[in-house]
């Protein structure tokens, strides 16, 4: 595979490289241990709130409305007040009734 030109390899001319020193090897390995803990914890939490919304679905809720909740609770009210704006005027414009709040 061709390089493209003034493009040099890992390690070669500047490019990307283990940094020197005693603890760089030590260090790296901490920081990769580090993110594959956490990617462990992420997916064992993707996996309980799974299960939640399971629980939630068999309990009769409707999982699609409970993540737009979800949603807007993150959201910024500023961003959502003018997201839920935005949405009625394409919905007068179209013809339909506002939602709005």
């Amino acid at each position: 595979m061709a390089r493209k030109p003034g493009k040099p390899g890992p390690g070669h001319n500047g490019g990307p490289s283990i940094p020197s020193g005693p603890d760089s090897v030590a260090r790296l390995r901490s920081l990769i241990e580090r993110v594959e803990r956490l990617e462990e914890e992420k997916a064992a939490l993707a996996s309980d709130i799974k299960d939640i919304f399971a629980e939630a679905k068999s309990a009769g809720f409707d999982t699609k409305v409970m993540k737009g909740i979800i949603k807007e609770r993150k959201s910024d009210s500023n961003a959502l007040a003018e997201y839920i704006a935005l949405m009625d005027t394409y919905r007068r414009a179209l013809g339909m009734e506002p939602i709005g709040l």
